[in-house]
């Protein structure tokens, strides 16, 4: 997966690839970012809007932001819970990918929160499961206290298969296509630099209507509002996976359900399960572990503009500095979970951006100098199945001018 090479690479694989040979002067709708939400988008709004052109706009390549490099939980809620007019995000995002007709490897058989004591984050009490299946070392005794709705998808499988499902429907995609600059004035005007075949070509492209399906990389297009008025931070997080597994040494970790996992109580961790498949066609399970923040969760972000923040994230080398010891730390932590992990191999490591708010609600709201603009985004690690339920209801509002939620 080409992607940036300083952050690693995960386990699983994408495909696909733009075939655009030439950008359009003027589109209908035009989408700014590939990720899960600009790829459901792109495809749900071209099937409410036919008639009408759809232009997906991706810096690098896709699933080199957060979609490519998640771990792939899928969760009920935001990470701030269930929002007013929320709706059933499980349900719908289940509905997406069968419409669309994306392979997602979706399991949705629940999730263990785990703890380490008898108080949550927000204080709130909690007691381990009487029969918790995992049962670890970790600053304590690490147990299940709660199953919730949600499970695991393939994010390479995701990706690929909604961008499928975008130009299946005629959206059209174009790759290392980076948006420098939106004007908000009427019509919108894209400032967008195509790396094509060795060159760089400056293109301004107006649009009708925009969707900024914003991330820690795209922060600077709503200028310091979102910084502001929503306390956005990026910040890159950071996973790793083991080899593959067998039955034996995965029944002996407690997680034979194929559960994953998340802590409600810190030190953070989440964790999966991720089934692949070799060259000769046998599949395995490796074990996927997340956890870190860099800069840490709670360090304050310098008064820099987003575009400088984001450079400072994208020039972070997992093999070096803080990033590495973010993962050296999560790997000692691994080993001493159990005695099945002290010596397993770790295959892959990795890190990813994440977007942080301030009371972790995502923004979904008009540009505030042009309600043509929408901004969706930051999902703070619950992006997975909520970016492409939110997704659906942008290209609603693109289209038919849905109301957005107040979330603010």
């Amino acid at each position: 997966m080409p992607s940036t090479p300083n952050w690693g690479t995960p386990p699983w694989k994408i495909s696909f690839r733009s075939k655009l040979t030439r950008l359009p002067s003027h589109v209908d709708f035009a989408i700014v970012g590939a990720g899960f939400t600009g790829l459901a988008a792109a495809a749900s709004l071209k099937r409410l809007a036919k008639n009408k052109s759809v232009l997906l706009l991706e810096a690098k390549r896709l699933g080199n932001g957060a979609s490519g490099r998640t771990g792939g939980l899928a969760l009920a809620e935001t990470a701030a819970g269930n929002l007013p007019a929320l709706g059933d995000v499980l349900k719908n995002y289940k509905q997406i990918l069968r419409t669309l007709r994306v392979n997602a490897a979706l399991d949705l058989r629940g999730v263990w929160e785990i703890a380490h004591g008898n108080r949550s984050m927000d204080g709130k009490k909690i007691k381990p499961l009487p029969n918790s299946p995992i049962d670890w070392s970790d600053s304590g005794r690490l147990r299940a206290v709660k199953k919730v709705p949600g499970g695991t998808i393939d994010p390479g499988k995701v990706v690929d298969g909604l961008a499928r499902a975008a130009v299946r429907a005629g959206a059209a995609i174009a790759e290392n296509a980076e948006v420098t600059r939106i004007d908000p004035g009427n019509p919108i005007r894209l400032h967008v630099t195509w790396r094509h075949r060795g060159r760089a070509i400056r293109k301004l492209i107006t649009a009708n209507r925009v969707l900024v399906s914003t991330n820690a990389a795209s922060l600077h297009l709503a200028g310091n509002f979102l910084r502001s008025r929503f306390h956005a931070q990026p910040k890159l997080t950071f996973a790793l996976a083991t080899a593959p597994l067998t039955k034996k040494q995965i029944a002996a970790l407690g997680m034979a359900s194929r559960r994953p996992f998340y802590t409600v109580d810190l030190p953070y961790l989440w964790g999966r399960l991720f089934r692949d498949k070799s060259k000769n066609g046998s599949t395995s399970d490796r074990l996927i572990f997340g956890s870190g923040l860099v800069p840490a969760f709670e360090d304050s972000l310098p008064k820099r503009s987003a575009r400088k923040l984001w450079s400072g994230l994208e020039s972070e080398n997992v093999r070096r500095g803080l990033s590495s010891q973010r993962l050296k730390t999560l790997e000692h932590r691994v080993r001493a979970f159990h005695p099945t992990l002290k010596n397993i191999r770790i295959t892959h490591r990795w890190g990813g951006p994440i977007l942080l708010t301030g009371n972790f609600t995502p923004f979904f709201r008009a540009h505030p100098k042009n309600k043509n603009i929408i901004l969706l985004g930051g999902y703070s690690g619950h992006g997975v199945a909520l970016s492409v339920h939110l997704a659906q209801r942008a290209a609603e509002s693109l289209a038919s001018n849905r109301k957005l939620p107040n979330w603010t």
